[in-house]
């Protein structure tokens, strides 16, 4: 279906001689074909039909011409191709990729696309609410388990040892959306959504308001999550990392008594800088000596004087930097005969900041910090969204891209060079031809990953 454009003609300097010219008049023409690599690897997951069982439609079904599976499919796959906002969609309803990724090329009413525009999409978001609109609600119960459901089915066998990485970052807001709280430290009004990873597999994606603790929620998200993966996986060896925001006496007294390891950061002060005080007066020694950083690492047991209900092994890193001490601590329930004082430090701790490039591509990428409907329930529902196209995006690189160049590429550099490829679109009645762009330079990379999902 040709849209309605504007036929404004736009003119450009001239080259040899001949006028440039150019009017959005091309017709059936798409931007977005790379998509149809989206559509190959679901129909393989079945991850936006699981996503779309997890709803309720109220809806009159003589009335319906936009299932829910449609819905939540444009949804997601909208914001994996960049589309961040509903208004978008009352011109792309009229894509053809769309309408092939949604198994529908016509609709039943002459009034209506194959896909749904932005009114339709906005009462699926604000599904729950009572009114004569709202009749598409969503278990949050059931979309939770969702992810955890496919990080254990991407698994052909069990791992031995899996590591969940914690973390809290601030989602600002700009209106008066419920939940919104001033936040000291990111000096902003803002959600602080709690996020678990598995490496790059997304296993959580918690909102909650700006005035929640830091590790408000964590232990009933690790409690939920750790069962559902001991359900499938009673063996595996689990270990929990984080921040200091979690060496809380709860959560980690909870993972002593169930058999879950942790690492997490600990907060600096004067009892522990006192510990490490003749390791940071050798570390300055030969820092002054060389001019370079210099480490030096101590492993002691530590209790606090009113929080921790018993000892727990600390290590400590003494370093010095030229013109400045920067000592770091970590706690730890993993024992010192199975991984001594630096290698816990610089290889089991350090190596949660790659979970730092995870979020980034959630909020910078696939625009989850776009939470700014009144409501918390919907800005969850928008949280995850952007959730589910992080998982489709990574599950694309994991199985598709991993021998060539973009096997850790960011989800928007994978985005931008194998999905944003132009394609003019011919309908005929027993097929739909997409002619891709000739001179695409990454050719090569689709059509392995092609081959790869066949």
């Amino acid at each position: 279906m040709q849209t309605e454009c504007s036929p404004t003609l736009f003119e450009f300097e001239a080259v040899e001689g001949r006028r440039v010219e150019a009017r959005f008049d091309g017709g059936e023409i798409t931007s977005d074909a790379g998509a149809l690599l989206l559509g190959k690897l679901d129909r393989d997951l079945g991850l936006l039909d699981r996503f779309a069982a997890c709803f309720r439609d109220r809806r009159d079904p003589r009335l319906v011409e936009h299932e829910v599976a449609t819905l939540v499919g444009q949804r997601v796959i909208g914001i994996a191709l960049g589309y961040e906002d509903l208004i978008d969609h009352d011109e792309l309803r009229h894509d053809r990729v769309f309408h092939v990724l949604a198994g529908k090329l016509t609709a039943w009413r002459s009034d209506c696309a194959p896909v749904a525009g932005k009114s339709t999409l906005n009462r699926l978001e604000h599904g729950g609410h009572t009114g004569k609109y709202h009749k598409i609600d969503h278990d949050p119960a059931q979309i939770a388990a969702l992810f955890v459901d496919q990080y254990l089915s991407s698994h052909d066998k069990p791992p031995r040892r899996i590591v969940l990485d914690l973390d809290v970052t601030d989602d600002p807001v700009h209106g008066d959306q419920e939940g919104g709280w001033f936040h000291g430290h990111y000096d902003c009004h803002c959600y602080l959504p709690l996020y678990v990873f598995c490496g790059d597999h997304l296993l959580a994606a918690k909102l909650r308001p700006g005035d929640a603790g830091p590790s408000e929620g964590a232990l009933e998200e690790v409690q939920r999550i750790v069962g559902r993966i001991r359900a499938a996986w009673p063996r595996v060896q689990i270990t929990l990392r984080g921040d200091s925001a979690f060496s809380t006496d709860e959560l980690m007294g909870w993972c002593e008594e169930h058999g879950v390891d942790y690492v997490f950061g600990l907060a600096r002060n004067e009892r522990l800088e006192a510990v490490l005080a003749p390791d940071l007066a050798r570390a300055a020694a030969r820092c002054a000596a060389t001019g370079e950083a210099a480490r030096e690492y101590r492993d002691f047991a530590y209790q606090t004087v009113r929080s921790w209900r018993r000892p727990r092994r600390v290590v400590g890193k003494a370093e010095q930097l030229p013109g400045r001490a920067n000592p770091r601590f970590v706690v730890t329930s993993l024992p010192r005969d199975r991984i001594p004082a630096r290698r816990l430090y610089e290889r089991e701790y350090c190596a949660r900041g790659d979970m730092e490039n995870r979020i980034k591509e959630q909020q910078l990428d696939l625009f989850a910090d776009r939470t700014s409907t009144a409501t918390m329930p919907a800005n969850q529902l928008r949280l995850w969204f952007a959730s589910l196209a992080y998982v489709l995006l990574a599950e694309l690189r994991r199985r598709a891209l991993r021998h060539r160049q973009f096997a850790t590429a960011t989800v928007g550099t994978i985005r931008l060079k194998l999905l944003k490829i132009a394609a003019l679109v011919r309908v005929s009645v027993r097929r739909v031809y997409f002619a891709l762009n000739s001179s695409c330079p990454y050719k090569d990379d689709f059509a392995l990953a092609y081959a790869y999902l066949g």
